[in-house]
């Protein structure tokens, strides 16, 4: 073949090809208007929190706290050959200050912080930081040790304050947002789930019932918001199990509902009243219903009654088994102290308990519950 006829081979292919391509975008159908703004982002449908956090955030504030530690001297120190070898200096008390940091919740506009007890015990001076940049010095209302839970106050106008909910209609999946100062890097938020309900037995409170999740709970998160999907407030983040100091998915906080309850008697009364009746108990154990002799696998056995308490008073005994308080079965020692807690001081309680295989109905007027006795 030559030149000339492989020159016009050539332009007839190219010219085959551009006819090609022209039939192909004149025969393609128009593209809808939904495919041509498809590389563009949705302007709604996003999964978004953010109305949720704009609503809860203001309303949680940083608490920094100063506590003066005094560190005495080791007892050779005041070794008469010590203080001639290094002077007097080294037998001196010395003092330093000690500074940590947590997170708490305005409740109303009057200035009431809700807050763990961890956060702010022992400490000598409590700064508050919020959300707007503001800061005030915070006096403590009242504490509660055996909830871990603390009420401060502040004195500033046009607070803002949280929308409390419920805990009663959370279930395990809901999506909650925990709101704190994690290692003091400024507010932050962070999204999970409900992981559990009614946690307890973890050795952390004497009265637990914490909400375990999944959002990240950090040092500086204690006493924060745990909030729901809307913004209202569902728990005070406290705790967190962890091998390393850090979050591992599984924090806890206390519910509302028990918090909003200690908080109003903090604020009333300046202390939490519970009623007392003035017994140690343990769970009966198949074990000890056979060291018994009794066929009775539930409620809880009777192993010290206070001096002076109302069970004494009552004629109760060590080696009484309590079946029923206030007709309720006793199941579980916990849920037997929670039941006793919720009694007014004053108030007679019926107790139906098992003592030499014979039932006992007691009548008792209980007591009001030491503050200090989660302590000892």
């Amino acid at each position: 073949m030559n030149r000339r006829k492989l020159a016009g081979f050539a332009l007839q292919t190219v010219a085959v090809g551009i006819i090609a391509g022209i039939a192909v975008m004149l025969l393609r159908p128009a593209p809808e208007a939904d495919e041509t703004r498809a590389a563009a982002p949705p302007a709604s449908g996003v999964a978004s929190y953010s109305e949720a956090v704009a609503s809860a955030a203001p309303a949680v504030v940083n608490i920094f706290t100063q506590k003066r530690i005094t560190e005495h001297p080791h007892p050779y120190m005041n070794d008469p050959l010590f203080r001639r070898l290094f002077g007097n200096r080294l037998g001196v008390p010395r003092q330093r200050l000690e500074t940590s940091l947590g997170s708490g919740v305005i409740i109303d506009e009057r200035g009431y912080i809700l807050t763990n007890n961890h956060v702010i015990r022992d400490a000598d001076a409590i700064q508050v930081a919020l959300h707007d940049g503001r800061g005030a010095s915070a006096t403590v209302v009242g504490t509660d040790p055996e909830t871990d839970l603390a009420v401060l106050r502040i004195q500033l106008k046009d607070l803002p304050s949280i929308s409390l909910g419920s805990t009663r209609q959370l279930r395990v999946g809901d999506v909650v947002l925990a709101i704190g100062n994690p290692f003091g890097v400024g507010q932050t938020v962070t999204m999970g789930i409900v992981s559990a309900t009614g946690r307890d037995r973890l050795g952390l409170n004497t009265f637990e019932n914490f909400i375990q999740t999944d959002a990240a709970i950090n040092p500086g998160n204690s006493g924060g918001a745990l909030i729901d999907a809307t913004g209202r407030l569902v728990g005070i983040n406290s705790a967190i199990f962890s091998r390393s100091g850090g979050s591992q998915g599984i924090g806890f906080a206390i519910p509302v509902n028990l918090a909003r309850g200690v908080m109003n008697q903090i604020i009333e009364h300046g202390y939490v009243i519970r009623g007392w009746l003035g017994v140690e108990a343990q769970a009966i154990t198949p074990e000890l219903a056979r060291a018994f002799g009794i066929r009775q696998l539930t409620g809880a056995i009777i192993t010290g009654v206070f001096r002076d308490s109302p069970a004494a008073a009552a004629g109760l005994k060590a080696g009484d088994f309590i079946i029923r308080i206030a007709d309720q079965p006793v199941n579980d020692i916990r849920a037997m102290r929670n039941r006793v807690a919720s009694i007014r001081p004053g108030d007679t309680v019926t107790i139906l308990l098992l003592r030499d295989n014979q039932l006992l109905r007691k009548e008792i007027v209980a007591g009001e519950r030491p503050t200090n006795l989660g302590a000892r």
